[in-house]
């Protein structure tokens, strides 16, 4: 898929409502202070690289991402700054950034457990995950067999897998939300998202994980 084309869903009716309840989920978990850094690790065409740079509570964004493509297309749109790395080996000093995140880039990637740890590295309050969730019902209709469309090849993550991923790792403080319930987009599931997400909070398709860096030890 075109990077055109892959940012063209946010614009869509049901695109406009999921990538703004992710964003809202994400900022309540990260919980911004004023003039904070973010770096979007895997950002893609930048969607939410621009919506942390909107924020009134950010200072200034960075997004990186291995593909050439999406990281030109990002920073012609502007409103943050872009570069081309990888999430393995981010080419950033210790504790560069106050936050850093990543929006399912890593369900993608052969070592999630190595390009969280780049993250932790470079950040010096908090991360945050956005994963897809197994135990959701996009799973049931996009994520088995391999997965389709954009989803194939992705792995969907458990609240358990998350948990290993963290292990040993220097964060703490580990929280996990979801959202997203009914991911079709449409008027039953704008109106029943808050109900659903008190009902069944561990449900949504979009599984955000977020936690506390450890300090270095002096």
């Amino acid at each position: 898929m075109q990077p055109e084309q892959y940012d063209a869903w946010y614009q869509t009716e049901r695109g406009a409502w999921i990538g703004g309840i992710e964003y809202r989920l994400l900022d309540r978990l990260l919980t911004p202070h004023s003039g904070e850094t973010v770096l979007d690790v895997g950002c893609g065409t930048g969607y939410f690289t621009r919506c942390f740079s909107a924020s009134a509570a950010v200072g200034w964004t960075v997004g990186a991402d291995i593909d050439l493509a999406k990281a030109h297309y990002a920073a012609a749109r502007g409103k943050a700054a872009y570069l081309v790395a990888d999430a393995q080996r981010l080419p950033f000093a210790d504790r560069s950034f106050d936050l850093v995140i990543s929006v399912t880039a890593l369900c993608f990637m052969r070592d999630a457990r190595r390009a969280l740890h780049e993250m932790l590295r470079v950040a010096r309050r908090r991360v945050a995950l956005g994963l897809l969730n197994r135990h959701s019902l996009l799973w049931l209709s996009k994520g088995r067999q391999g997965g389709r469309g954009a989803y194939r090849g992705a792995h969907w993550h458990t609240r358990r897998e998350v948990d290993h991923l963290f292990a040993a790792l220097p964060a703490r403080n580990l929280s996990l939300r979801t959202a997203v319930m009914l991911p079709g987009g449409g008027r039953l599931a704008r109106w029943a998202e808050p109900a659903l997400q008190r009902a069944a909070p561990c449900c949504g398709a979009f599984l955000v994980a977020a936690a506390d860096v450890v300090p270095k030890s002096h």
